[in-house]
Parts: C-alpha cells; structure tokens; sequence
C-alpha cells in the first residue's frame, strides 16, 4: 500500500503508527496511515486485517 521510500512500516510492525498521514478527519477523531491502520484519538487503532488494538495513552506520572 505504501509507495514512500523508504517504505513506511507495515501494519504488522511494532512501530505501525510511524506510517505517513493519508487521511485526516479530526472532527470524527480518526486518522488513515498509508499502511492500512486507522487510529483513532484515543490511541485506539484497527489494523487492516480487523484486529482490534486497545488504547495505549502513556501513563500519569505521579508526584512525590
């Protein structure tokens, strides 16, 4: 699907989310990677084969 070079990562990579934007709508809050993978805002991503990956937000920091 990806025709950058070098290549974006595929959607099988761990570092997916690193593909170039080729659709942006953040009015619906989602995003399309030229690989495939939709991500949504809330760091949700469905990848192309339909598997389901949860929300992955960093955690909070706590203060001493």
């Amino acid at each position: 699907m990806c025709l950058h070079q070098p290549t974006c990562p595929t959607a099988e990579s761990a570092d997916r989310d690193a593909a170039l934007l080729v659709a942006h709508r953040p009015e619906q809050g989602w995003s399309l990677l030229c690989n495939g993978v939709l991500l949504f805002e809330d760091t949700g991503e469905l990848l192309p084969d339909g598997k389901i990956i949860a929300p992955h937000r960093p955690g909070v920091l706590e203060r001493a």
